[in-house]
């Protein structure tokens, strides 16, 4: 397969030959981020954010800024 490959890529102008090594690059980026990042399994995903976010204690009072529209 390789050499297939290697054969195919040599009869390609130099100028294809850069797209498609920038189409390979893209190609080996995308599958290290697959292999790195295993999807979440719902069972669990519950608990991941704990501790991670923070509400304001005063999250609900009104706006000051918003007064005269009150």
């Amino acid at each position: 397969m390789e050499q297939a490959l290697l054969e195919q890529i040599q009869r390609l102008p130099e100028s294809v030959q850069q797209e498609a090594l920038h189409y390979i690059q893209g190609l080996v980026a995308k599958h290290n981020q697959s292999v790195q990042t295993p999807p979440l399994d719902r069972k669990n995903a519950f608990g991941i954010w704990k501790g991670q976010v923070w509400m304001a204690d005063d999250f609900n009072a009104p706006l000051d800024d918003l007064q005269e529209y009150m």
